[in-house]
């Protein structure tokens, strides 16, 4: 390829020579090609390539040919595409490398890799730097202190990456079971019965309760629930990244509610206060039950379904605004024929666009309780229309929410495979 005239200059990436004179070498569309032009020395040279052969004036770069064929065009013709059956990160380090940005990639392309780094992104911020299971072995020497540190982490991160973090998960799991059925059972009719004493009994009833069962078992599990936040607080690697993170705001609203009702107790005594914060306490009691959500950290489902939400919170704040338009058009029209006009027949459920609206959102999203319906002819068309424009609104983003519900699931499948093969070479250790 001859670009231009006067002394050749040849750049061999690859193997793929490419032939052009130095005045175009100056203003070259690609930053590393142009500053072989100011280059006043080899060293200069071999800072910028690989490989430099003096006789020949040929610059050699050890980089994708492939790749920079398709960089090629871009210089030709202004249009930069992924090259096909090529990893979009890799052709990205291939730009990159050769000083171009994301912004040069044509419209339908930058989605893609912006896509890519976000899933990439998401995939890679729970892995090791050293590179997971795999990189064990790679730390400096004197650094077994930050290797337990790191195992601890590990062990109470990842459930499937030792023995010891599976034998923690099922004890973890087994007490979300026993605090989730103690909740349960304690909202019984026969559990409840003492609330119905008077606020002197109610006193003394809830100073004996801690020594009841019930009271003891949810003791134990507030206990090992608070000792295993605080362990992996301690073990994190980023204490305000462990402080941000979801699933750990879960736990810290699933365990302060106790502390918070038994402190409430404390301080309240016999008061007259106590019937007014004896609703908060039930109310703070009732919060438990944030401690399903705690078993995400051992299934892959709950997982993905975050994952899943996290990708694709575009998609979903799109469906919400999808019916939120559609909600207030039908709450309109149904309040209008149902009970704006005056027709003689008022149907008193429509007697506002409000109170339409709750019509309209379960019809859109085909429940149809039948708690109220249009009684007019035009209502009933109207009501028609309502239900099938929910069908199709529902319908139109769920493909994008489950093509990517299906890959997070791969991600973590694999992800915990992986894990698992570590797992397996500990065990036969």
């Amino acid at each position: 390829m001859n670009f231009g005239r006067g002394p050749p200059v040849v750049l061999n990436v690859g193997g793929t020579r490419y032939s052009f004179s130095r005045e175009v070498l100056k203003d070259f569309p690609l930053r590393r090609v142009s500053r072989l032009h100011g280059c006043l020395s080899e060293q200069d040279v071999l800072e910028v390539c690989d490989d430099y052969d003096r006789e020949r004036n040929e610059y050699f770069f050890d980089r994708h040919s492939e790749a920079f064929g398709f960089i090629m065009l871009y210089v030709r013709h202004g249009h930069l595409r992924f090259v096909p059956h090529m990893c979009e990160l890799s052709f990205y380090n291939e730009m990159i490398y050769w000083g171009l940005e994301g912004s040069h990639l044509d419209y339908c392309c930058q989605r893609r890799l912006d896509d890519r780094m976000s899933e990439t992104f998401t995939y890679y911020a729970a892995e090791e730097p050293n590179g997971g299971p795999e990189g064990k072995g790679r730390r400096p020497p004197g650094a077994e202190g930050g290797k337990w540190l790191e195992r601890m982490r590990r062990t109470f991160e990842e459930p499937t990456s030792s023995v010891a973090a599976q034998i923690l998960a099922t004890v973890s799991i087994l007490f979300v079971i026993v605090s989730m059925v103690v909740l349960c059972a304690s909202t019984l009719p026969e559990w409840r019965a003492p609330e119905n004493r008077s606020v002197e009994e109610q006193s003394r009833y809830t100073a004996e309760s801690v020594r009841e069962p019930s009271g003891i078992i949810e003791a134990i599990c507030i206990g090992w629930f608070t000792a295993e936040c605080i362990v992996r607080f301690i073990v994190s690697k980023n204490k305000c990244e462990f402080v941000r993170r979801p699933l750990n705001i879960i736990d810290l609203l699933a365990i302060t509610p106790y502390y918070i009702s038994v402190l409430m107790t404390v301080f309240t005594g016999e008061n007259s206060q106590l019937q007014r914060a004896g609703v908060t306490l039930r109310v703070l009691r009732m919060m438990r039950i944030f401690w399903v959500i705690k078993l995400a950290r051992h299934f892959i489902g709950l997982q993905t379904l975050g994952l899943t939400l996290k990708r694709c919170y575009r998609e979903m704040v799109m469906l919400l605004v999808f019916i939120c338009v559609a909600m207030a058009i039908f709450s309109a029209l149904s309040q209008l024929l149902e009970n704006g006009l005056d027709l003689g027949t008022k149907n008193k459920d429509y007697a506002s666009i409000p109170a339409a609206c709750w019509w309209v959102i379960i019809s859109m999203t085909t429940v149809g309780y039948g708690d109220m319906c249009p009684i007019t002819v035009p209502g009933r068309i109207l009501g028609g229309i309502c239900v099938v424009s929910g069908i199709v609104l529902l319908a139109l983003p769920i493909t994008f929410i489950y093509h990517s519900f299906v890959q997070c699931y791969h991600e973590l499948k694999f992800r915990s495979a992986r894990y698992s093969r570590s797992l397996s070479a500990e065990f036969l250790n």
